[in-house]
């Protein structure tokens, strides 16, 4: 039931709605008509329009000159309070005089506007060209920015700077001087919104240019520094503003992303001047360790090209199923020798060493062991002797010995390094690793 009442009361207020009142009279009409003449004199265009109103309708009719015109007069006939309907008689001109005169009319006022803003207009333009040639000329002089900046790259980037912030100001000025403040403020907002989603689609080149900026800052290595980067081994050639360039032992070019560079780990061998090397060595079970040790340490410290400080080390690195090894370290100076030639050197020196002083080295063997009373019997004797089956029998001498070994070639090899200057390293304007800049330690 109160959903029956409650329908009806809706049904009567949408009626009540779609009524219209009844109170409109003859002096209404004509309050109506006389607002709306009143208006249309007002407005050019709107002059010759006949309005004629009756119980709150408005019939208009008469010709404007265009459709703009005719929907602007119902616009306005319909705000007026107290107007029911309006019934549109209006009728366009098309005819070719009356449209080309006031074509005309709007082409002689515009030209009024420019001939009065025209010289505001060229003085705006003055001030944009003047800031525009004073950033270009500033940006010019990079003997200003190389004071500040560690390398080219960067002295030309803060001359690219300092001329962009010039014309924003040039920019700035003029518009204000338009009185155009709300243009640039449009302007402004647009060039946000293409860069964000320039950014987007090339986030990577962007992040590249960054990397490029901040390691050109802070140089992790020099030309022709001996680096790994990311398991990617070989000689600096140069830092350009998108990638670094290597020339790997093989004489082959590396190229590594700037940005992969920067978040990379940098393991630089060429940056202290002492560098270790190490090599295996392994002998008998049944050998005397420290005597071992002790031979190969002297033997290490005659090698041509080994410091003296540190002083080499030889250790004993693990147990093999049938030989011990003997892990050599020694240290050389790599501006004075080459490391693979004295690494080279010593291990034939060790091995010559060892050979003279009866240190056996021997390959794997496996002993088979056989339960048999004969075969034990016969190993028992074998043992007894001194003698292992495929074996030579150890000698066990002392340390005055053994003989000298001769050295060969430990010259530091400069092929790489020659290659390196032929690749382009030495042209500075490419390249962003700087005496100038500062050095990671």
């Amino acid at each position: 039931m109160t959903d029956l009442l409650t329908g009806k009361k809706e049904e009567a207020a949408t009626a009540s709605e779609q009524v219209i009142s009844a109170g409109n009279s003859e002096k209404d009409d004509a309050k109506i008509r006389k607002r709306l003449q009143t208006i249309y004199a007002e407005i050019h265009g709107l002059k010759g329009l006949s309005v004629r109103v009756s119980g709150g309708i408005v019939f208009l009719s008469g010709e404007v000159e265009s459709a703009a015109t005719e929907t602007m007069a119902l616009a306005f006939a319909r705000k007026v309070e107290g107007v029911v309907k309006v019934e549109n008689t209006i009728s366009v001109n098309r005819e070719l005089q009356p449209r080309l005169r006031a074509m005309w009319g709007k082409i002689v006022k515009l030209a009024q506007q420019v001939l009065v803003g025209l010289p505001l207009f060229l003085l705006a333009l003055f001030i944009l060209a003047l800031f525009w040639i004073t950033g270009r000329w500033l940006a010019a002089r990079q003997g200003l920015f190389r004071r500040i900046a560690p390398n080219h790259f960067i002295a030309h980037l803060l001359g690219q700077l300092t001329h962009v912030s010039f014309v924003i100001a040039g920019l700035v000025m003029a518009l204000s001087l338009l009185d155009a403040t709300a243009l640039l403020s449009t302007i402004l907002g647009a060039a946000g919104i293409i860069g964000l989603a320039v950014g987007f689609a090339v986030r990577d080149t962007v992040e590249n240019y960054i990397a490029s900026i901040l390691l050109s800052l802070r140089n992790p290595f020099e030309v022709s520094d001996f680096v790994d980067i990311d398991g990617h081994q070989g000689s600096v050639i140069k830092l350009t503003s998108r990638a670094t360039i290597l020339l790997s032992p093989d004489g082959n070019h590396v190229r590594i992303p700037n940005a992969a560079v920067f978040k990379a780990v940098i393991v630089n061998y060429t940056r202290n001047r002492e560098r270790r090397f190490e090599f295996d060595v392994g002998v008998d079970t049944d050998q005397d360790l420290p005597a071992a040790q002790s031979l190969a340490l002297r033997t290490l410290l005659a090698v041509t090209g080994v410091l003296q400080d540190p002083k080499p080390l030889v250790v004993v690195q693990s147990l093999g199923d049938s030989n011990v090894i003997l892990r050599c370290y020694a240290w050389i100076d790599q501006m004075q020798v080459d490391l693979l030639k004295v690494r080279s050197e010593a291990i034939r020196a060790v091995k010559s060493a060892f050979d003279h002083a009866g240190i056996v080295m021997p390959e794997p063997i496996y002993k088979v062991r056989l339960f048999d009373a004969d075969a034990l019997a016969a190993a028992s004797a074998d043992r007894d002797a001194g003698v292992h089956a495929g074996r030579q029998p150890k000698v066990r001498r002392t340390a005055d010995a053994v003989k000298p070994v001769a050295t060969g070639d430990v010259s530091v090899d400069r092929t790489i390094e020659d290659k390196v200057k032929a690749s382009g390293a030495d042209d500075a304007a490419d390249n962003l690793l700087s005496a100038d800049a500062a050095r990671e330690l």
